[in-house]
């Protein structure tokens, strides 16, 4: 995701790579006394012959909010329910692996979340195991739905 656009909530563009703009922001808060943990999760949605997708960098500041960094992307429409879930959790993969030695160099916390659900009876469950498997294996805290708001909330909205 080094080339493409980022943007914040309000609109405005990111003119910058999205490394360097994490980091601004990991030490404007940090000098502001900010304590923050980073969430990353994607979502996305079928219209008809093409599917828009939306990742999202949430910067959550403990007990003062947060905000967050959004990317939005369009993919023509050839993907099963699965092979979509996963292109969701690839993109977030991609997100946080550019920015990890940034937050560990901070001591910031990063989670990544995946917009699967645990019970059973949702079709996205199907996904759950192989979904986890691939964060894990990569190293990252993983959150699936209930707990997984970045997705499921928030990258919900923006796309």
């Amino acid at each position: 995701m080094l080339n493409k656009r980022w943007r914040k909530f309000n609109g405005e563009l990111i003119d910058q790579a999205i490394v360097d703009a994490v980091e601004e922001v990991l030490k404007a808060e940090s000098e502001k006394g900010y304590r923050l943990k980073v969430c990353i999760g994607s979502d996305s949605q079928v219209y008809g012959k093409h599917i828009d997708f939306a990742t999202v960098i949430v910067f959550l500041r403990e007990k003062r909010g947060g905000f967050m960094f959004i990317h939005n992307e369009r993919k023509a429409n050839y993907l099963s329910l699965k092979e979509r879930l996963l292109a969701e959790v690839s993109m977030s993969i991609e997100i946080a692996y550019e920015i990890c030695d940034l937050l560990d160099r901070y001591h910031i916390d990063l989670e990544v979340h995946a917009d699967i659900n645990t019970n059973p009876q949702f079709k996205s469950n199907s996904t759950l195991t192989e979904a986890m498997g691939y964060i894990l294996s990569m190293g990252f805290a993983f959150k699936a739905k209930p707990d997984a708001f970045a997705s499921s909330v928030c990258a919900d909205k923006m796309v």
